[in-house]
């Protein structure tokens, strides 16, 4: 049975580290960077409520079943790594199998659009298909979140299906899921594009 430890992920443009307690006031600024828990289809926590996600998310690593990071940016120059810039994860994570969910990612919205986004899904799904030899790895989005899921798409993912009225949003609605996934024997060409990507 697969064993999952905390691990540092370093590309060219983010370093992904686990997750601690004292990220906590760097993940406030990252949050307060656009304001992203007033945006509908996240689930950013409030500044008042990042704590408690920080030690929610901490309770489900030791219950192995989650592996949260924090994803800051990467100095040019020396490097070194530099702010945090906000959130992902191993989620949902079945050990036996081994199978696994990336997701609960949020970025400040500085962010957006600087490569940053997709380095860190490489370095996630590199480390899922190579290190921890996962035949298959998951992403889910809401239906409504057309960005999300052009973007999960766009990393060579397939649709697998929709759970309707899979679970309930911030607002009490419920809400239908989107499930996507590439296996293993897709890695090799979905990592070519994300190389390509990223050199571009």
């Amino acid at each position: 049975m697969l064993s999952i430890e905390p691990i540092t992920l370093r590309g060219r443009r983010v370093v992904l580290e686990p997750l601690a307690a004292d990220h906590h006031d760097g993940l406030v600024e990252a949050a307060r960077d656009g304001d992203l828990w007033k945006l509908w289809y996240t689930s950013v926590p409030e500044p008042q409520d990042m704590r408690q996600e920080i030690e929610r998310r901490l309770a489900l690593r030791d219950a192995q079943s989650m592996l949260p990071f924090t994803t800051r940016l990467v100095d040019p120059a020396t490097g070194a790594s530099g702010r945090i810039i906000g959130m992902t994860t191993y989620m949902n994570i079945d050990l036996q199998t081994p199978r696994l969910e990336i997701g609960s990612t949020w970025n400040a919205r500085s962010a957006h659009r600087t490569g940053t986004n997709t380095e860190s899904k490489y370095l996630l799904l590199r480390h899922a298909f190579e290190e921890l030899r996962c035949p298959a790895v998951e992403f889910r989005t809401h239906w409504l979140n057309h960005q999300s899921r052009e973007a999960i798409t766009r990393l060579g993912a397939r649709q697998d299906g929709v759970l309707r009225s899979h679970t309930r949003a911030r607002n009490g609605e419920l809400r239908d899921t989107v499930v996507y996934s590439i296996l293993a024997h897709e890695w090799p060409m979905v990592r070519d594009g994300l190389v390509h990507r990223m050199s571009a």
